[in-house]
């Protein structure tokens, strides 16, 4: 597969201190490429690198198979992003913003502009200035503003800030319309692994600064495995039960008193009769399949050692 953006070396210093280490990463044509960590990890200064907000301290960032230095900035005329809090002309509407970008890059397909607020359910607002918008409308302009001319990359920092529930999985599906449809390849931040697991093809995990790991979803999914997860008001008890009663020595004890079963020998009517009977309260029983937000616990804590 063909990079379109390819990264070596990464590292990004402020006043001394390193905000990102020696990233390198991958992200190929046509794909949704997941950047993952919690907040402060360093996600948002890599993609500001990437987007030319601002300079590495040292390495290589080539986007299209060229390299991205301050001579090939026209190589951003290719690229759409959205990263923290959007900006606007806050005395202007949404299409006379949208049209100053376009003029910037060059373009002037007035029906594009309209059918990329259509996209991201901004209707219904032609004399409305952008400085009468809600924080969600906001979001959604920036986002219209990253796809209005197609780019042939759309990088996007926590996109779903700021939106509703519906508005979430409005934007979600545009994400995967516009790479489906238009081949658009998609670079997306988040800290909201489940928004993540249901889109991306691939995901970079970051923490402290530094990529953990690139793996691609259908791999992890390949790893998961089915348990049994419980709770009760005794966990010490639970655990010396399911070992001496039914033989479970394949299980671990989670924060919250939760306890997974990896064993599935017995079944749940067979582990909850042990516990009652032994007058042990079991307040939740059920059986769990293993997620992405399980391979990021597992990557963060185990410091990057994980298959």
């Amino acid at each position: 597969m063909n990079e379109v953006v390819k990264t070596l070396g990464l590292t990004k210093r402020i006043k001394g201190k390193a905000i990102v280490t020696d990233v390198s990463l991958n992200i190929y044509r046509g794909e949704i490429y997941g950047l993952l960590g919690k907040n402060g990890a360093g996600k948002t200064s890599i993609m500001k690198m990437m987007t030319g907000i601002t300079k590495p301290t040292s390495g290589v960032i080539e986007l299209f198979g060229q390299r991205f230095t301050e001579q090939s900035k026209a190589l951003l005329k290719r690229v759409g992003s959205l990263i923290e809090y959007p900006t606007f002309f806050e005395h202007l509407t949404a299409i006379e913003n949208l049209k100053l970008h376009c003029e910037y890059l060059g373009y002037y397909d007035q029906q594009a502009m309209k059918h990329a607020l259509d996209m991201v359910q901004l209707q219904a607002i032609e004399g409305k200035k952008v400085s009468e918008f809600s924080l969600g409308m906001k979001q959604r302009l920036g986002l219209a503003r990253a796809i209005v001319v197609k780019p042939e990359l759309i990088v996007l920092d926590e996109p779903t800030n700021g939106l509703d529930p519906i508005g979430i999985k409005d934007i979600r599906d545009l994400i995967v319309m516009l790479n489906k449809q238009y081949g658009i390849t998609f670079l997306i931040s988040s800290h909201i692994l489940g928004e993540i697991e249901q889109i991306a093809d691939r995901i970079g995990v970051v923490e402290g600064g530094c990529l953990l790991k690139e793996v691609a979803l259908e791999d992890i999914r390949k790893q998961n495995t089915d348990y049994i997860e419980l709770v009760t008001n005794d966990p010490k008890k639970t655990v010396f039960l399911l070992e001496n009663e039914l033989g479970i020595t394949n299980m671990k004890l989670m924060q919250g008193d939760r306890i997974r079963i990896y064993d599935l020998t017995h079944t749940q009517h067979e582990i909850s009769k042990i516990l009652i009977s032994n007058h042990v309260g079991l307040d939740e029983i059920q059986k769990r399949t293993s997620s992405l937000e399980d391979y990021f616990y597992k990557l963060i804590h185990g410091g990057g050692q994980l298959d």
